[in-house]
Formats: structure tokens, sequence, C-alpha cells
């Protein structure tokens, strides 16, 4: 993700989404205080960026040290998420941040309970 003149890298299994502002009122009609809404245990947002994935060590030889080879190309068991996904994911996992004035939540893919993906425009470009 790129804000102003900075890129924002995401890394490992982590996901960057922008949280919903989440529901400030009930379903009857009674407006809730920040406090409760702090309490969700499950959050949604929009993934706006995915790192790569856990990285994998290399399989010729299980005893070498991976570090020490510079050459090798690293290997990544690619995460799930997508950027454009709709994510619903445990709260407690997750971590707040700001960037240049916008909530941001990075969670790990552990946490991620669902995934809704628009197919509909992936299947036309």
């Amino acid at each position: 993700m790129r804000s102003s003149n900075k890129q924002v890298l995401v890394v490992g299994d982590r996901v960057l989404i922008r949280p919903d502002s989440g529901e400030k009122k009930s379903p009857a009609g009674l407006y809730l205080p920040p406090s409760v809404l702090e309490k969700q245990e499950v959050r949604g947002g929009m993934v706006v960026e995915v790192g790569p994935g856990i990285p994998l060590g290399s399989p010729e030889d299980p005893f070498e040290e991976p570090w020490k080879d510079k050459n090798s190309e690293i290997k990544y068991i690619p995460t799930q998420a997508e950027v454009g996904d709709y994510a619903l994911f445990l709260s407690k996992a997750s971590i707040e941040i700001k960037i240049e004035a916008k909530d941001y939540l990075i969670v790990p893919q552990s946490a991620i309970l669902i995934l809704i993906r628009d197919d509909i425009g992936r299947i036309m470009a």
C-alpha cells in the first residue's frame, strides 16, 4: 500500500484491514457507547494489503542454515486473503494503527474467520 511518500509493507501472514466504523445503534434503536463497540468479539473490514505469507525452508538440505545462502529465493505459503476481500475476524487478535490519520488494523491470518470475495468482477476481467 502506498501513502503519500511512504510504502507500507505487510510482513508474513498478516493482513492490513480498514475496519468498519461499527454499528452505533442497536437493532432496538438504542445508541451504543464506544465502550460497547470495543467489546465486540468479531469485527469486519476491507482488506487493503496482505503479506507474502509464511516463509518456507529450503527442502534440498534440511540441516543447512537457510540464512547463510544469500542466493536462494525465498518461497512462501501465500495467505488466503486478497486485496478487496471483506474479512470477519477476532477483534482481540487485531492491533490498531494509524497511517496518515486513517485507522487500520493488523490481523494475523489465523484470526480471520471468513472472507467474502466479489468474484463477479474477477471473472469479467
